[in-house]
């Protein structure tokens, strides 16, 4: 792989992918809808020579098109809020697999665990099957059919899943990075879910490395490809280590179907993820056994090290 294309570059994976294709020295365009976004963000990374900013619409396969500029693989970062899940998904899917097959280029596709539903093995594998019951494992599993469509003859996809995740990038589409930047802050916090039952989080630098890994070998695409984390952490000791890192001590407030509901009424966002609740109380976790034996070892930051750090970025950045 010697150029890429990451749609949706600001975002948290998008970023945390963009930073790890530029390190490995690969010709890198980031995409996306604000030139300050993006322009502050190849700020952060010094504006390398190797990194092209690229302002337009994923929703528009022409605008995709005109900026690829002879990319090989496209990474399919994007993302809609919750409340907007059921009425755009497949819409943005389908306008990036519109322009990849127009281009003929791969794509990996960066989704979560919401198909599969209900956990039915202890480390969920590819093979785990996908029996969602709420309506965002629904569209998601949708959204898989749609990629992996005989209608794109030319374009390769691939869709690597990830856990809940973390990082400097994160931001509030994942449930830890609003809780994170909050307590780097020093202000009050909430934490989605169960403070008590430990959950799977991924490092997003970690996430990023194996899926580059991932994106440069034909065989991967054409496959589901599942990251785990660096293992299972309950809520409180994250924050734990968040607060020691940030050297504050501030309330943190769990939210849970209530809380969420009545948040609901003024962030919608916050209505949309009372139904994902289940996965706070039965999480599921990823096997990593099939990274392992086709591509190498699982990348594996300790959440000791990558919650200060994350800690630390943010308070530098703020």
């Amino acid at each position: 792989m010697k150029k890429a294309i990451v749609i949706g570059a600001t975002g948290g994976t998008g970023a945390a992918i963009t930073e790890e294709l530029v390190k490995r020295g690969i010709s890198t365009i980031a995409f996306g809808r604000s030139r300050s976004k993006l322009e502050r963000f190849a700020a952060t990374l010094g504006n390398p020579a190797h990194l092209t900013i690229a302002v337009g619409d994923a929703m528009n396969p022409d605008d995709i098109i005109a900026q690829a500029g002879g990319a090989e693989v496209l990474f399919h970062c994007a993302n809609v809020p919750y409340h907007e899940m059921v009425s755009k998904l497949i819409p943005l899917g389908e306008s990036v697999m519109e322009a990849a097959e127009r281009l003929a280029v791969k794509v990996v596709a960066i989704d979560g665990i919401y198909p599969y539903g209900r956990k039915q093995m202890d480390l969920v594998t590819e093979e785990h099957p996908k029996q969602p019951h709420t309506k965002k494992g629904k569209i998601r599993l949708d959204y898989e059919k749609m990629l992996f469509s005989k209608r794109w003859s030319k374009a390769k996809v691939m869709i690597v899943r990830l856990p809940d995740y973390y990082g400097p990038t994160a931001n509030e589409a994942s449930y830890l990075g609003s809780t994170l930047e909050a307590i780097a802050a020093g202000k009050m916090a909430f934490f989605v879910g169960n403070m008590k039952v430990p959950r799977e989080f991924i490092y997003l630098p970690d996430a990023a490395a194996m899926i580059t890994n991932l994106a440069g070998k034909d065989f991967a695409y054409g496959q589901n490809w599942n990251i785990p984390g660096a293992g299972l952490l309950s809520g409180r000791e994250i924050v734990r280590i968040a607060q020691t890192a940030s050297g504050q001590v501030k309330p943190v407030i769990p939210m849970k179907k209530l809380g969420l509901s009545l948040l609901g009424m003024f962030v919608p966002v916050m209505k949309e993820v009372v139904e994902m609740l289940y996965l706070t109380e039965d999480p599921l976790t990823l096997s990593g056994e099939k990274y392992k034996r086709l591509i190498g070892p699982i990348t594996v930051t300790p959440f000791q090290e990558g919650i200060t750090s994350t800690v630390l970025a943010l308070q530098k950045s703020m």
